[in-house]
């Protein structure tokens, strides 16, 4: 075993619970729904996994349906942690309080997107404008809930590393069990590189597991972020979505075959299909293929194709069309798709 599989292998304490393995799945908005968490789980590898982001007041009123990101299966329950966004602490912590009856592992607050959409209803990274506002959400959710709770944030809204270490440590003051910490300002999207160094800074600041997040493709920046941050665990995003067998290739030394390619795509159909129906599972598709298509030298193509198909069979078409003969893959992902 190398000595990145040995650290990654190595239990963590989170709160009150623990897992078994440091690499984590990222939440996604439209990704990483059931079908793609099950195709990640039954290649193994991965400690834990994030829901899509959640609205809180839909979660706390119970309006939530199957399109938004508070679904699940059962069987993912004990490994799953659920998202929230919101800005108000006391439907924060409905939500949450109803996030703990369905029996997740845990909840995640949201302040780290800096979406528009999100930001101008003062949610995800806006929060970060307000310290005291994201202590009180926190403390509110930590004094009505048992599960861990995790935080997922940014650097902020200005190039300075003192503020995400200083709300690093007001979060855990407040109750944080975790953080994850994707070390960009709000709102970059990802012109430039992140910052690794903040991660370190960050970690050295609390007591609580971190999680490192942002640009890692390949398991030589995994074990150079670990290295270079000290980080406890490291979150994977975009790789996940290119790759969803990463986790059991850089923790147990999983070999993909050269047809993995086309198997993972097509299963993700079917499992899209089972769970959502045709029409949804196209739109989800879709997406996932904007990500996919950074595997392959012609991934412009693929992704052109994917999207042209406007039902199921002629969808099946173009996979069986662009996989007929084994594509050329690049050697590192491609990132079309910021």
């Amino acid at each position: 075993m190398s000595e990145l599989s040995e650290f990654l292998n190595r239990p963590l304490n989170i709160g009150n619970r623990q897992i078994s393995t440091r690499l984590v799945l990222a939440p996604m908005s439209k990704i990483g729904h059931p079908p793609f968490r099950q195709m990640v789980s039954e290649f193994g590898g991965c400690g834990l996994m994030f829901s899509e982001m959640c609205s809180a007041n839909a979660v706390a009123n119970k309006s939530s349906h199957k399109l938004s990101g508070f679904i699940w299966q059962t069987e993912e329950l004990p490994q799953l942690v659920c998202q929230l966004y919101g800005s108000d602490p006391l439907q924060l912590t409905k939500a949450a309080e109803q996030v703990e009856a369905e029996g997740f592992f845990g909840v995640d607050l949201n302040f780290g997107c800096s979406v528009s959409a999100l930001c101008r209803k003062n949610c995800g990274a806006a929060i970060l404008k307000h310290p005291t506002l994201a202590t009180q959400i926190i403390s509110a959710i930590r004094n009505s809930v048992s599960i861990p709770i995790f935080v997922k944030f940014r650097t902020g809204w200005e190039d300075n590393p003192k503020i995400p270490v200083e709300l690093a440590k007001r979060f855990e003051d407040a109750g944080a069990d975790a953080l994850s910490f994707h070390p960009r300002v709000a709102p970059d999207k990802r012109t430039r590189p992140p910052k690794w160094e903040y991660i370190r800074m960050v970690k050295q600041a609390v007591s609580i597991p971190v999680f490192g997040n942002g640009n890692v493709f390949d398991i030589e920046d995994c074990a150079k972020m670990i290295e270079t941050t000290r980080c406890d665990g490291v979150m994977l995003g975009r790789i996940a979505i290119a790759k969803p067998w990463s986790f059991a290739q850089w923790s147990a030394g999983f070999e993909p075959k050269a047809e993995i390619y086309r198997d993972c795509a097509v299963k993700l159909l079917e499992l899209l299909i089972s769970y959502f129906g045709e029409q949804t599972a196209l739109r989800r598709f879709h997406k996932f293929s904007a990500y996919y298509s950074g595997n392959f030298c012609f991934g412009h193509r693929f992704f052109a194709d994917v999207c042209k198909a406007k039902d199921i069979a002629a969808l099946k078409d173009t996979l069986n069309h662009f996989f007929e003969h084994q594509p050329e893959i690049n050697p590192k992902i491609i990132n079309r798709f910021s």
